[in-house]
């Protein structure tokens, strides 16, 4: 009986990942409302221009955030990139905690930034400037609908009849997703987007 119980209890990287996918099947329609929302404005940010005034203000805010690349070696905007994206996947996620507003708004604002730069690139250097972002973009999206699309549904825990199991349950599934999928996306698009800027800067 105690072997048995110990095999139980034996940490299995394979199982952890079916654990992880499972949860991201259950989790599919709260994942795809987000990409729909996000890409939706993106579309606005793109088509609809902003006054004057808030696209200046929107530039520099961006300009600033960029700043912080210069000067930096490869490894260093690898770093950099990796952290900046980990910190807004991991607040996207776990401040879906409060009914899953955080996410969407997040979603909303991310989405509309991107129209608005995918705008103002494809102005300066034509259509074929998108194709700049289209790399880092395959692993590093995925990554950010999981975090954001799993922030939502955790903010549905209290209306669950058994809140607190459920809070246990989402809680425990959203970390394990974090970092055995969600992690290793942005480790993968850090490293590209990080690359790619050393090689043509």
């Amino acid at each position: 009986m105690k072997i048995q119980k110990k095999q139980k209890n034996k940490f299995s990287l394979v199982q952890e990942y079916k654990k992880s996918f499972n949860y991201l099947r259950e989790s599919k329609n709260f994942i795809f409302s987000i990409v729909a929302l996000f890409f939706i404005f993106a579309l606005i940010g793109f088509f609809v221009p902003l006054p004057e005034v808030l696209s200046k203000e929107l530039i520099l805010m961006l300009k600033k955030l960029l700043g912080g690349l210069e000067g930096l070696s490869s490894f260093g905007m690898i770093k950099f990139i990796f952290l900046n994206n980990l910190q807004s996947s991991f607040a996207g996620l776990f401040l879906g905690l409060f009914f899953g507003i955080v996410p969407i708004i997040v979603t909303l604002v991310n989405g509309f930034i991107l129209g608005f730069v995918a705008r103002i690139a494809v102005n300066a250097d034509g259509i074929f400037a998108l194709w700049k972002v289209f790399p880092h973009g395959i692993f590093e999206l995925p990554a950010v609908f999981i975090s954001l699309g799993l922030g939502v549904k955790f903010g549905t825990f209290i209306f669950n009849k058994k809140i607190f199991e459920s809070f246990k349950d989402y809680l425990w599934n959203s970390l394990r997703v974090f970092i055995l999928i969600v992690v290793p996306l942005l480790i993968i698009s850090a490293i590209i987007e990080g690359s790619l800027i050393s090689f043509f800067s």
